[in-house]
């Protein structure tokens, strides 16, 4: 298994640093050798990249999502301009938007085929600037989890040098720092209705055909469809009861 991390450490998060650094062009290789009809998705700092390193990635077939990277609004612009349309986590791990440095954050704002995945908990960003995006991105903005453990029912959890504490319904580090999210897919949805002022219709595709499109496998999941994965949610008029039907053998 895998265990290090191509990010950036000064946008780390709650990643040990003794984790955290540059790939070497033989460990790319057979990443993308045994993990290309495997992984779906690699999150990656591209600044702690070659250029042939990145090709290496994008010909692969493996989406790329820029996250936990220091890269400003004008160096993002030659990454998306490659091909890369995903970021990991808007606002979080990322240069932020200014108004005399518009960030990652900006540069994701202004591109318009660059999708944006939110933990939409309320912590990890605030819902008026998860509305902002969502204004701004529409078919482009979806919803992640990015949780630690589901149902809060780990209190504390170390692993190496990772660790993990519930604070206040919420992960953190010894550091303070966030680690991880608690809330499920289930909830995101939910807080989109409350929170975003969207049906509940558009909260639903938030989290099924915009993340399928997003890592382009919209011909294989997220939809009721002959040879999709036949798992199903049920929820009423409100969002208030979701269930998840699973039919899969």
């Amino acid at each position: 298994m895998w265990k290090d991390r191509f990010l950036n450490p000064q946008r780390r998060g709650a990643h040990s640093i003794d984790q955290v650094r540059k790939p070497t062009d033989e460990e790319l290789q057979e990443i993308i050798s045994k993990g290309k009809d495997v992984i779906k998705v690699i999150t990656i700092a591209p600044e702690c990249f070659t250029e042939k390193q990145l090709t290496m990635l994008i010909e692969s077939g493996i989406t790329i999502s820029i996250g936990h990277s220091t890269i400003t609004h004008k160096e993002a612009q030659p990454y998306f301009a490659k091909g890369i349309n995903l970021v990991t986590h808007l606002f979080n791990a990322m240069t932020q938007f200014g108004h005399r440095e518009p960030g990652l954050v900006g540069a994701v704002f202004e591109n318009e085929e660059v999708y944006a995945p939110v933990i939409l908990d309320g912590v990890h960003c605030d819902y008026a600037a998860a509305k902002i995006a969502y204004k701004l991105k529409q078919d482009k903005f979806f919803l992640i989890s990015d949780a630690t453990f589901l149902g809060r029912k780990v209190a504390n959890f170390k692993w190496d040098n990772f660790d993990a504490h519930l604070v206040d319904g919420f992960y953190r580090n010894d550091d303070g720092n966030l680690a991880g999210a608690s809330i499920s897919m289930t909830e995101a949805v939910q807080n989109a209705y409350n929170h975003l002022n969207v049906s509940a219709d558009e909260a639903i595709k938030m989290a099924t055909t915009r993340v399928a499109a997003a890592i382009g496998m919209q011909n294989k999941i997220g939809k009721i469809r002959a040879d999709f994965p036949a798992s199903f949610v049920e929820f009423n008029s409100d969002l208030t009861v979701i269930k998840t039907l699973d039919f899969r053998e």
